[in-house]
């Protein structure tokens, strides 16, 4: 007997509904069942606005003071440059450490660089090698904080709502790329940079304040590496693991080349802004807050999913690769902030899937290792990427750069499918 289409429509209805009920519930999870983590949660999302306040201002500080996109990818060099050379080692010394107390020492220590930056631009004595040397400091102190930080997610939250936790993460960083470059290219178009950089220091005390806050009791335990072994062999043990791990070993592969390559938009977007679109602080900000706010779409897509999802993965390395060739010709600021958020949106999904697949496989005693090989391959190689990216922009302008890029991560997104062929990996359904 055939059902009336009307029929049919109503009796989906409530199904529908209870779907997107149950995935908006799904989304904060973690946020609802744990206090020590909404105490970080939402510390971060203050200091981390402050932190992408402070990366747009330095940016527009050297493109404005020396006009060179190379510049700009000199000051990824230093930010990033510490990571390449000390990256592996800071997981295998974090996995010896206490990861709460070593992130109020790492936040400490960035509060007190973003104080001398700020102190340094207000009192009108900054030039750009002390905007290098510092932030040279500061990359060397990411060399420890990234894997520590990474790691402690699962001792706020458990390993049951890991993968929730883990997209929530990726949210909240997005979600103050949209909010930090914002009021950054305000600030910045009415009095300079060095505010940004005061707002910043100030936003570490929320972060601090949640750390300081937790309860200590209520961390779940994390075993432990009994062997103690010296900072090379360590991280050694991480690397071979890593490397005969299928899953791991290929979404490190692929975010080599997409993290290298692709992801440059702190060398790119100040000078698409500038020399492409003839624009001030005030549309680099805007750009800035369009490809974050489609990256936390992304990211909060990932988190109402509940699990690992490999299919989502390579989707959103798809789209990222594709959008960023789509991005290259265009010379109009409203059609590229346009692009900007799909970018983004793709940027959050595959970011926030790449980074759960391998917390979710790798073992306790190795978490901070393995995922230093991720941040090794996400922020060390950023000096390169940096360097090349800024030397494709000043060669062939932006249009070169994005679609190197673009084609770059193609390749990436072939041998990722090939490897799951080869290999396939399922969805985490903890």
């Amino acid at each position: 007997m055939s059902v009336h289409p009307m029929k049919s429509a109503i009796s989906r209805g409530p199904r529908l509904v209870n779907g997107v009920a149950g995935a908006s519930s799904r989304t904060f999870t973690s946020l609802r069942r744990h206090r020590n983590y909404r105490l970080y949660f939402f510390g971060q999302i203050v200091s981390l606005s402050g932190t992408w306040m402070q990366n747009v201002a330095q940016a527009w500080f050297i493109v404005q003071v020396t006009h060179s996109p190379l510049a700009v990818g000199l000051l990824a060099l230093c930010q990033f440059g510490p990571y390449a050379v000390l990256g592996l080692l800071g997981g295998a010394l974090a996995d010896r450490l206490p990861f709460r107390n070593t992130l109020i020492a790492t936040q400490l220590a960035f509060m007190l660089t973003a104080i001398a930056l700020a102190t340094l631009t207000l009192s009108g004595h900054a030039t750009v090698w002390e905007v290098y040397l510092i932030a040279t400091v500061t990359g060397t102190v990411t060399v420890l904080d990234t894997p520590a930080r990474q790691a402690f997610t699962i001792q706020m939250v458990g390993r049951k709502e890991l993968t929730n936790a883990i997209a929530l993460n990726s949210s909240l960083f997005n979600a103050s790329r949209v909010v930090g470059p914002a009021v950054a290219g305000v600030l910045i178009a009415v009095a300079g940079v060095g505010i940004c950089f005061l707002f910043n220091a100030l936003s570490f005390l929320a972060v601090l304040a949640a750390l300081l806050l937790m309860r200590v009791d209520e961390l779940f335990p994390v075993t432990r590496d009994t062997v103690r072994r010296n900072l090379v062999r360590g991280a050694g043990e991480g690397l071979a693991y890593a490397w005969r791990t299928p899953v791991i070993r290929n979404v490190l592969v692929m975010m080599l080349v997409i993290s290298t390559i692709g992801i440059n938009f702190n060398v790119l977007l100040p000078v698409l802004t500038s020399r492409t679109l003839h624009a001030g602080p005030e549309v680099f900000g805007i750009l800035s807050a369009l490809f974050g706010a489609g990256a936390l779409a992304g990211a909060l897509l990932s988190a109402s999913m509940g699990r690992t999802n490999p299919r989502a993965l390579m989707i959103g390395a798809t789209l990222f690769s594709a959008m960023e060739v789509v991005l290259a010709p265009l010379e109009v600021a409203w059609a590229a902030g346009l692009v900007l958020v799909l970018v983004g949106f793709a940027f959050g999904l595959y970011a926030s899937q790449s980074n759960a697949a391998l917390q979710v496989e790798v073992p306790d005693r190795l978490r901070a290792r393995v995922l230093s090989l991720y941040g090794y391959v996400f922020f060390g190689t950023a000096p390169v990427g940096g360097l090349l990216a800024g030397w494709l922009a000043q060669t062939g302008g932006t249009f070169l750069a994005f679609v190197v890029a673009g084609a770059a991560g193609v390749a990436a997104v072939v041998y990722g499918y090939l490897a799951m062929r080869r290999r396939p990996w399922h969805s985490d359904r903890a």
